[in-house]
This record gives structure tokens, C-alpha cells and sequence, in this order.
């Protein structure tokens, strides 16, 4: 399999200004696209951030963020995997923290965070979701990639239902505060070698009051591709971009890798998921 070269985007998102992290965001993926990435990761909630109270405006003003992003994507040949707010409506009085995977100027598919973060009362401002993560096939190539969003990071049930459903690249979009930044790295690798594939990893920059509890946290970014093996793939490619000091890194990875290691060390073949809900209970 030929290699091909993956983009994580640290920006830092700024609350509720959708017009101004729209434009760091597309500056970004064309970055991206130019330096000849076909996959390109952007963080957690990347049009608006967490808006305490965000009004029916400010979840319009999303949407049509990522439909723009969307037609950016189409135009350029990339996929995008970021996340916003998700709808509202029916039975959904509340919004999810959606993950989008953008591609062919539309929505190729999405999830819906699955655990919300109490500490920062995320569990009153959105709905979880309740259902396994998607697996995509990246246009014009046999790859499969899944999305996860941020704190899902820590309960490994997902990304091994992610796995096992043949992603070969999870893709974990994030704002994942400095204070914890030695988990962050950590689960990554951890992730990436007990289910033998790659993970892509954007999170944001800045510091920013998050939430109904306005909890201020500091971000560095810290985004990373890591292998099947569970290390760090090298960069071939780093710059700044827009504003705020926006990172762009640009990776090559093989495919090929994760799938001869599965071959060599069938974890998921043997695996016994049959055992496990008598053995957590409920």
C-alpha cells in the first residue's frame, strides 16, 4: 500500500465566534490539503467552543460552519474529522457534541460523544450518545478510519468497539487541558497498541473558561499520530498558520503496518468480549 500523509490542526477556538474559527479552521485544512494530506483532524467543538447557555443562534451559526467546512472539504479532495454541536429537536432537547467526518462536500457520518465530562457540567449542556462509533471508508482508497471525541478517549470500551467494527485509524478530536496532558499521551499510545492501529489526535490551543461552571483551563495543543505499535510517528511537516499561533503537522503513515502487525498478533480475533458484561455487571 502506498503511504499516505494525515494533519492534525491545533487552534486555539475562540467562545462563540464561529465566523473567526471558521477561517482558522478552513486556512488550516488548505494548508493541509496543500502539503498533500488526505485526512486532516481539528478539535472538540471547533466552531463556538463551550458556550454556557448556547442559544438556537449560536446552534445555527454551527451548523452552517460545517457545512461550509464541508464544501471546503469537497472542493479540495480532503477529509475533515472535527466535532460541534449536534441537533435539537423531537425528543432531543438538548444538543450532542457531534463528531462530523466531512468529505465529497457532505457529512460521510457522524457521533455523538458518548461520555460527558461532569467537571465541567458538560452532562447539563448536551445529550450523550448511546451508539458505537462509525467506520468510513476514506474516498478513493480502502482505509477505514472511526471518530472519537475527547474524554470518550478514556473509556477504551470505544475505540475497541471502534476496532472491531475494522477502523484501521481512530481519529480522536479534543480539548484536553494541560493539566492532564500526561493522560492524554498516554492513553493515545495506549490505545493505539492494544487494539494494533493508528490513532490521529488533534486538541486545541489557549486558555478558556469551559462550560456552565466556567472552569479555566490551559491548552497546548499536544496533538499527535501515533503507530500500531504504539509509538510517535515522526512529522514530516510543521508550521504556523492564521492566528493565534495555529499548528499544523503533516504525517506519513502506512496503512500496510497495522494490518501485517494484526496479522503477526490477532488481538481482536482473540479476544472473548462474551466474558466482559458478567464480569463489569451493571
Amino acid at each position: 500500500m502506498t503511504p499516505m500523509r494525515v494533519a492534525t490542526l491545533e487552534i486555539d477556538i475562540l467562545t462563540g465566534a464561529v465566523d473567526a474559527n471558521l477561517a482558522a479552521v478552513m486556512a488550516g485544512v488548505r494548508a493541509a490539503a496543500e502539503a498533500g494530506a488526505q485526512l486532516v483532524a481539528v478539535p472538540e467543538m471547533w466552531p463556538t467552543s463551550f458556550v454556557p447557555g448556547a442559544s438556537a443562534q449560536d446552534l445555527r451559526e454551527s451548523v452552517a460552519a460545517v457545512e461550509s467546512l464541508a464544501q471546503l472539504a469537497g472542493e479540495l479532495g480532503i477529509v475533515v474529522v472535527g466535532s460541534a454541536f449536534g441537533p435539537v429537536g423531537g425528543e432531543a432537547p438538548l444538543p450532542s457534541n457531534r463528531a462530523h467526518v466531512l468529505g465529497e462536500g457532505r457529512v460521510l457520518a457522524f457521533h455523538d460523544k458518548v461520555h460527558l465530562f461532569s467537571p465541567t457540567a458538560e452532562h447539563l449542556a448536551f445529550r450523550a450518545g448511546d451508539d458505537p462509533p462509525p467506520v468510513v471508508e476514506l474516498p478513493g482508497s480502502d482505509v477505514r478510519l472511526a471518530p472519537i471525541i475527547c474524554y470518550d478517549l478514556r473509556f477504551p470500551e470505544v475505540a475497541r468497539a471502534a476496532f472491531r467494527r475494522g477502523a484501521e485509524i481512530l481519529v480522536v478530536v479534543a480539548q484536553w487541558p494541560e493539566s492532564r496532558a500526561p493522560h492524554w499521551r498516554a492513553l493515545l499510545r495506549g490505545r493505539a497498541a492494544e487494539l494494533e492501529g493508528f490513532v490521529v489526535a488533534s486538541n486545541r490551543i489557549g486558555t478558556a473558561e469551559i462550560g456552565r461552571r466556567r472552569m479555566k483551563l490551559n491548552f497546548v495543543g499536544d496533538a499527535a499520530v501515533v503507530g500500531p505499535g504504539g509509538e510517535d510517528v515522526p512529522r514530516t511537516l510543521a508550521s504556523t498558520i492564521g492566528r493565534g499561533g495555529s499548528r499544523l503537522s503533516v504525517h506519513e503513515i502506512d496503512v500496510e503496518e497495522a494490518r501485517a502487525l494484526r496479522r503477526a498478533v490477532p488481538v481482536l480475533r482473540d479476544d472473548r468480549p462474551e466474558l466482559f458484561p458478567g464480569w463489569i455487571g451493571s
